[in-house]
């Protein structure tokens, strides 16, 4: 990753890069690293996702005619 600096515009390219780290999900990954988590509950917040995620694709599929 690669932020670059212009003008001396530091507040800028920290908001770039806080974006971009945003972007590729390493906020997500910290928190999920920072506690441990048991495996039951791992598979159970996966199935979450997994449906949220599904849930998402069904409301931008185009309606079958």
């Amino acid at each position: 990753m690669d932020i670059k600096v212009v003008g001396n515009d530091v507040e800028k390219a920290l908001k770039t890069l806080k974006r971009q780290l945003q972007k590729e999900g390493i906020f997500k990954e910290i928190k999920k690293r920072s506690f441990y988590e048991k495996p039951s509950e791992k598979e159970r917040r996966k199935q979450r996702e997994a449906r949220k995620k599904r849930m998402k694709a069904m409301r931008f599929r185009r309606p079958a005619v």
